[in-house]
């Protein structure tokens, strides 16, 4: 789950982390009031889920309370990578003579969080890493111990290494990140930039966390920072239906039981030329709702061009899965091919309730799959 910029800030405050002033909006008059309270130059921040913000115009300088206001005015309501702006962060300006990169992201190869540092803050660490990656030092955590203070001082002098008061700095700041990354069961946080003033201060100018969707159940208080605004709607949908569902940039979607098959299914999908549009997961119930649930969010994807069942019944038995299906069509008609592939528990009894609906099923992955990819390239209807 991703959280604003100015959530992400509120957590980091709590820990410590030196943050200029500031106040979310979400109108132009509030955004006039807030910079009138913070007095000086301010900065007006879209506060979306997306990065690309100041590139699109979503990151303006202001320097009056009345052009905050108008500033907003053309930030509020406006388009950013497809996400619309509801809210903007109105925060003090800050001088800047330096700008740092500081991130803590969970590795899932070494299973521990990787501290990821650059002086060269304020742009994407990726275009970094891709350009000049001497840039970057990596550092794994040993959360037995966590950060230790001859770590975080051997990150803060990657990036001033000629200024121990900076490093000093710095490193406590790295301290506090680390601390709210693991309290917070982030699996991403990061400040970029970490700037330095002319005065010779440190300080977070931006902030970014997301925490792991698993460990949301520890953490009711989070939950409440999600916003659904900013999410793929289908997304939402799917997760107020209990199913997991990612969309992806295909045209074959996919319906399947288990994130294991759902990953294979997707790879033949791939292997047999296609391109899958989405990953979803009804699990082991025997609910035949999820189905109707399923190929309702699957449908209002204009680029799907056919809908691939993958369904090896054990937990979850196929008939009802087939129950599903006739279902969520009659209430529904299908506009676009359906391939259907189940196996396992109730088998025959779901093949029969498939064939007396005017359905066809096979038992065979392979088979289904090219069927889908197939339709999906070059039009038709399934048999």
């Amino acid at each position: 789950m991703n959280i604003h910029e100015y959530q992400a800030k509120e957590l980091l405050r709590a820990e410590g982390v030196p943050i200029p002033p500031g106040e979310v909006a979400t109108s132009a008059e509030q955004a006039e009031a807030i910079a009138k309270k913070i007095g000086g130059m301010v900065v007006v921040k879209a506060q979306v889920h997306t990065g690309g913000r100041g590139k699109a115009g979503g990151v303006k300088l202001a320097k009056t309370p009345a052009e905050a206001k108008e500033v907003a005015k053309k930030i509020l309501g406006m388009q950013i990578n497809g996400l619309t702006v509801h809210q903007v962060l109105v925060t003090s300006a800050a001088d800047i003579a330096s700008e740092a990169y500081v991130g803590i992201i969970l590795d899932r190869a070494s299973k521990k969080p990787v501290f990821m540092v650059s002086p060269a803050g304020g742009i994407d660490i990726e275009e970094v890493a891709a350009k000049t990656p001497e840039k970057i030092l990596k550092l794994p955590i040993d959360t037995r111990y966590g950060l230790q203070p001859y770590q975080a001082s051997e990150l803060g002098f990657f990036l001033f290494p000629d200024d121990v008061k900076k490093v000093r700095a710095a490193s406590k700041i790295m301290t506090q990140l680390y601390s709210a990354f693991m309290k917070h069961d982030a699996s991403l946080a990061e400040i970029n930039p970490l700037v330095v003033t002319p005065a010779g201060e440190v300080l977070a100018l931006d902030a970014k966390f997301s925490v792991d969707d698993n460990a949301l159940d520890r953490h009711p208080d989070l939950v409440k920072l999600r916003d659904e605004t900013a999410e793929e709607p289908s997304e939402v949908d799917a997760r107020n239906s209990n199913l997991t569902f990612i969309k992806l940039d295909g045209n074959v979607g996919c319906v399947v039981n288990g994130a294991g098959l759902a990953m294979a299914t997707m790879d033949l999908v791939k292997y047999y030329g296609g391109e899958p549009a989405n990953f979803l997961d009804i699990g082991g119930s025997s609910n035949p709702e999820k189905v109707v649930n399923a190929l309702r969010i699957i449908t209002g994807d204009p680029s799907v061009k056919v809908i691939l069942f993958n369904i090896f019944g054990g937990i979850t038995r196929t008939d009802d899965v087939a129950n599903g299906i006739v279902t969520a069509t009659k209430a529904n008609p299908l506009e676009i091919p359906i391939v259907i592939r189940l196996t396992g528990t109730n088998e025959e009894i779901a093949m029969k309730i498939l064939q007396e609906n005017g359905f066809s099923a096979s038992s065979d992955m392979d088979e289904a799959v090219k069927k889908a990819v197939d339709l999906a390239t070059k039009g038709g209807k399934a048999a």
